[in-house]
Parts: C-alpha cells; structure tokens; sequence
C-alpha cells in the first residue's frame, strides 16, 4: 500500500529519458509528459525546472546555446548524465505495484465518492461526476489503452491471491467485493504530498506565477519561472 502520490521519481524519470533523446528546453519537457500520458497529467512548471537545475549542478546536464533561440535555455544529458539514467532505470522498473497502487487507490476513491453516503458530492452541471457511467467510461478507456498496445483484453480468471502467486509478489489487491479497504483513510495518505520533485523555490528565493508567463524558458536567468510545488491532474478525456 502506498502512503504517498504519484511513485518517487517519476518525473525526473521521464525527463531523462527526454534529455536523451535530444537537447529540450522545460516547457518542451512538460508537454512531452502531457502527451505521455494522454492529456491526463502535466506536471507544474514548480517541478521541472528545479530537477533541471538539479540536473545541472550534479553535472548530468548541461545548458546548450542554439543560435535560432538565444533566449530559450536548452539542456542535454552529459556522460554522467547517460550513466545516472541507467541507474534510473532499474530504480524505475522496480515500481510497477506503486503505479498499480496509485491507479486503483484513486479509482476506488472515485467509486467512494459514488456510492459511499459518507460523502455528498454537488454534480456540476454539463460536466464529469462520480457515478456509475462515467466509472464504466474509465473501465472502457483503459481496455481500449490496453488492447491497442497489447491486443485483445481478455479478463483475468484469477482472484487477486492468485494473480500475485502466479507472478511471485505480494499477496495482491483486494477483491472489488471485499470491504473497501478503508479507501477514504487511505486516500489522504496516498495524496497527503506530490513528489518532493516538486520544490518550486528560484535561485533568488522568489516563487512567481507560472501563469503570469506564456514561456518560462524566454525569462531571463534570475528569474526563472517556478510555482508551488504540486503535479496539475486534468480531467481531459482522451478517447484511446
């Protein structure tokens, strides 16, 4: 069970993995991991640039100049770099039932706040609600995902106790049956924090607004756009 959001380390993880590829500037980057992830998520300026900084004065990355944008910060991955991804690498395969946590950990909060008469959500008009549809509409959208990149779905005959002996970890996830785990007290733990990626102090201290800037990156050096730290959720659909 996870105590905390989204797996340590995700994000600078995927920057990584981006800064290897090619030399990126930060708001590059966060659109990057927006499409990664279908439009659900984009991280806060507040986190990736201070991992950029922190990149840099490990020496894993290093500013380029480009002639065509000599007001844009480019960064790329030194040799040091490629080696701390590698290590990442493995720290990062490591975390799958951390992703598994986080996704069912929330869906159940998401059925919770359906069915749970603890909790009386206002329905906004015209808009996404906790209910039964659109809980079916998340199901669908994941076995869509599923089948596109891994074909045809085809439900697990096994009980959770059984999947987990069958793949040799844990003793696996709850039945949806089963009580639910104590869902509500779990979830303030599970979102009690963001990764502590996301510190959002600037080299002076200062702590601006990211909307206040259409690109962080044409700032100049003192003054780099940061925000509180925290990763923007979206409630954007994307249809597989």
């Amino acid at each position: 069970m996870r105590k905390s959001g989204p797996p340590r380390g995700l994000i600078s993880y995927l920057m990584l993995e981006l800064l290897e590829e090619r030399p990126r500037y930060g708001y590059e980057i966060l659109k990057e991991i927006e499409e990664i992830s279908g439009g659900h998520w984009e991280p806060s300026y507040g986190s990736v640039y201070p991992i950029l900084y922190k990149f840099e004065d490990e020496g894993w990355a290093e500013r380029i100049e480009r002639e065509d944008e000599p007001d844009r910060k480019y960064f790329a991955l030194t040799d040091a770099g490629h080696d701390h991804l590698a290590e990442k690498r493995r720290e990062s395969g490591d975390q799958a039932e951390e992703f598994a946590d986080v996704i069912l950990g929330f869906y159940h909060v998401y059925v919770a706040f359906a069915t749970d008469e603890r909790f009386e959500v206002e329905t906004p008009d015209d808009a996404w609600c906790f209910d039964d549809d659109h809980s079916a509409w998340i199901a669908e959208q994941v076995i869509r995902h599923h089948e596109r990149d891994f074909g045809e779905f085809e439900r697990p005959d096994a009980t959770p106790a059984e999947f987990a002996a069958r793949h040799g970890h844990g003793e696996g996830q709850s039945d949806d049956g089963d009580e639910r785990e104590s869902t509500v007290a779990d979830t303030e733990s599970r979102t009690d924090g963001v990764d502590d990626e996301t510190e959002a102090v600037g080299d002076d201290g200062s702590v601006a607004d990211e909307n206040s800037v259409d690109d962080p990156d044409a700032v100049q050096n003192g003054a780099d756009v940061e925000t509180d730290g925290g990763v923007d959720g979206s409630t954007e659909t994307n249809d597989g």
